[in-house]
């Protein structure tokens, strides 16, 4: 009988890649979500508010799975909030599955943050020596990251199922709708800039123009998410996962400007952040969309102008280690550059950015 897996957040960036994934490899997939976007062709769509037990106890009533996938959160007002949310909402998955947990796995993707601190506290204070390292642990701050693990944890040791945790660099992937997508932002921020005549200036500071780097493919993730719910190797373990190639951003932004066939400007004397410059995107893409019949004319269900900033602004080098997991048996690879043209042909493909 195939494998039967749960994701929860499937319409995300990274649940629709591992919801592919998993499909192709003959798993039964079922997608626990809010039910505002579509699930891939084939999974089973199940619809739940993720912050109440009562509603989540019902859409998982008397089902079982070998293994269940965490790619979800719901930002807040303040890191507390996220604590309180986001912790909750592993927690009422977790509850509700209760004793039929016994035996399976439970994968939790976060991410850098869990080395870097939350978005309140980004980048400030002690931050670990690059390349982050699974063994630097946790930081001393408030951080929903380890909310959510703890309740991973406490449900590992309560209904005796194994874990992973999984933490991605900024991800490249496909997704409508999602709040953290840099790919998908600097093709609509590449393809403004060439209908506008408006310069495509990087956004960021000059520790990230020139410092070292990496990212991570959605689809690269989804195959370290399988390996770890099949691998005994993997069993109760954290591992970091990018693509394995390293970049500086000023030669990636010519790489970018280049595929959009236009000119990249030099680094800027300030950050000019594009939250602050995308005022009049919103008109400017309606106008675009009419103009190339895209599929979509909302700028804002495409781009994430303040997570992109967010990245791209932080005033140290940030890249990652992972030689734990390639050590257990993971030796995915990526080309960041070939991720990014992927990316960008499969957009024009689908009609969401011009031909």
């Amino acid at each position: 009988m195939s494998k039967k897996a749960l994701i929860i957040g499937i319409s995300g960036v990274i649940g629709s890649a591992l919801a592919e994934k998993l499909q192709a490899d003959g798993w039964q997939v079922y997608g626990l979500s809010r039910g505002r976007a579509p699930v891939l062709q084939g999974c089973h769509s199940l619809i739940a508010d993720l912050s109440s037990a009562e509603s989540v106890n019902a859409a998982l009533k008397d089902l079982h799975f070998d293994s269940l996938f965490f790619s979800v959160w719901s930002r807040q007002a303040n890191e507390q909030e996220n604590i309180r949310v986001n912790g909750a909402m592993v927690r009422n998955v977790l509850e509700a599955m209760g004793e039929r947990l016994k035996g399976s796995h439970v994968a939790l993707v976060t991410g850098l943050k869990h080395y870097l601190g939350p978005f309140d506290a980004y980048g400030k204070g002690s931050v670990p020596m690059t390349p982050f390292r699974e063994e630097q642990g946790r930081q001393p701050v408030d951080n929903f990251y380890y909310a959510q693990e703890d309740e991973l944890f406490a449900a590992a040791e309560k209904y005796g199922c194994t874990w992973s945790v999984h933490r991605p660099h900024t991800i490249i992937g496909y997704a409508l709708g999602n709040a953290m997508n840099m790919g998908q932002t600097l093709a609509v921020y590449a393809t403004l800039c060439k209908e506008t005549g408006k310069p495509f200036i990087f956004p960021g500071s000059e520790a990230q123009w020139n410092g070292v780097t990496d990212m991570t493919d959605a689809s690269l993730l989804a195959e370290q998410l399988e390996w770890a719910a099949t691998s005994p190797a993997a069993k109760n373990e954290d591992f970091n996962v990018v693509n394995g190639d390293v970049f500086r951003w000023k030669w990636m932004w010519e790489q970018i400007a280049d595929y959009f066939g236009i000119k990249a400007a030099p680094l800027p004397d300030h950050i000019q952040p594009l939250e602050g410059r995308m005022l009049d995107a919103d008109h400017d893409w309606e106008k675009i969309a009419e103009k190339y019949q895209l599929r979509e004319a909302d700028v804002s269900r495409l781009v994430s102008w303040w997570h992109t900033d967010a990245d791209l602004g932080r005033p140290m080098e940030v890249f990652t280690d992972v030689s734990k997991s390639r050590k257990a048996g993971f030796t995915g690879y990526r080309c960041t550059r070939d991720a990014f043209f992927t990316l960008f042909d499969k957009l024009k493909a689908n009609r969401i950015i011009p031909s």
